[in-house]
């Protein structure tokens, strides 16, 4: 299928303007004021009530925003992890899916700014995530929660959720305790640090989200290519995926993640732990951020949202 037709007319408009540096070109912090510039804060998205607050974890201080749907709950809890390849985004560059979510879902959601790349590299955003998860479930009566926990994330995001949920099972099944954790949705995930796969081939030029970027991402998340191979940074090469809770994997047609992601879902399913992959046509990588302006991206939030609502409430 071809580009839909909005994602079409903004590479052609795109095209038309002086092309600047790389993200991967560009300092860290410059690259974070790039992706804040590109998806800022929508205050018109209304949501009932949202807190920042700041947590204590392993490694210091958690900022955590806390997004509280209309009605007296109890609720369902979705923890959400940015996107940005571990090295850029924060809360603000997911505030406006974290609203679409908390409210269309009927879900509290508390969006965790984890540790980021180079000042934190691999596995500081995966203990920040794992403690951040760690706290809702101490705190989900304060949280107004009704016992249901999910994660969820945005590509790098995504691949956190991913691993909190193994995490989690493994410190259960060691019986080290660990939180419950009821659905895991990986949006556009990163599941693997190899970049050699068919979708990278076809996508990895032209459709935002380029090889070089995603190279330049593992290379300051994670400096040590043997821990690249690790479960906890790559979980399709986890050993084993079994009893992990049900997945939905969201992939978009034009992006060099598609592949990985439907191989995560797919590796999911042979280990008999449920999974539902759902590839979107005509879209690219990031595409939820859309979701207030395209069409094409909005039916994929709505379709998410409500596997979102089904699960935990």
């Amino acid at each position: 299928m071809p580009l839909a037709p909005e994602y079409a007319a903004m590479f052609e408009q795109i095209a038309q303007q002086e092309p600047g540096p790389a993200l991967s070109e560009l300092a860290p912090e410059q690259a974070r004021e790039v992706y804040r510039m590109m998806r800022p804060v929508n205050t018109e998205l209304t949501i009932h009530k949202c807190e920042d607050r700041t947590i204590a974890g392993s490694l210091g201080d958690i900022p955590i925003r806390i997004y509280t749907p209309q009605g007296s709950g109890p609720f369902g809890i979705l923890m959400n992890f940015h996107g940005g390849g571990w090295v850029i985004g924060d809360l603000d560059t997911s505030d406006a899916v974290c609203r679409e979510i908390a409210t269309l879902a009927e879900v509290v959601v508390v969006s965790v700014d984890y540790r980021m790349a180079p000042e934190h590299v691999y596995p500081a955003a995966v203990t920040d995530a794992y403690d951040a998860t760690c706290w809702a479930v101490d705190n989900v009566a304060d949280l107004n929660g009704n016992g249901k926990l999910g994660v969820a994330g945005e590509s790098a995001g995504a691949n956190l959720s991913a691993v909190v949920a193994l995490m989690a099972r493994d410190n259960i099944t060691q019986d080290k305790g660990g939180p419950k954790i009821d659905f895991q949705c990986l949006l556009y995930p990163v599941t693997d640090c190899d970049l050699s796969r068919k979708s990278y081939l076809d996508n990895g030029v032209g459709y935002l989200l380029e090889t070089q970027t995603m190279q330049w991402f593992w290379d300051t998340y994670c400096p040590d290519e043997g821990q690249r191979k690790e479960a906890y940074a790559s979980p399709l090469r986890a050993d084993d995926l079994s009893n992990l809770p049900p997945a939905l994997v969201v992939t978009a047609e034009f992006d060099p993640l598609r592949d990985e992601g439907e191989a995560y879902a797919t590796a999911l399913t042979a280990a008999a732990s449920e999974a539902k992959a759902i590839r979107y046509d005509g879209v690219v990588h990031d595409f939820m951020a859309t979701a207030a302006m395209f069409e094409v991206s909005r039916k994929a939030l709505i379709e998410t949202v409500s596997a979102i609502k089904q699960r935990l409430n």
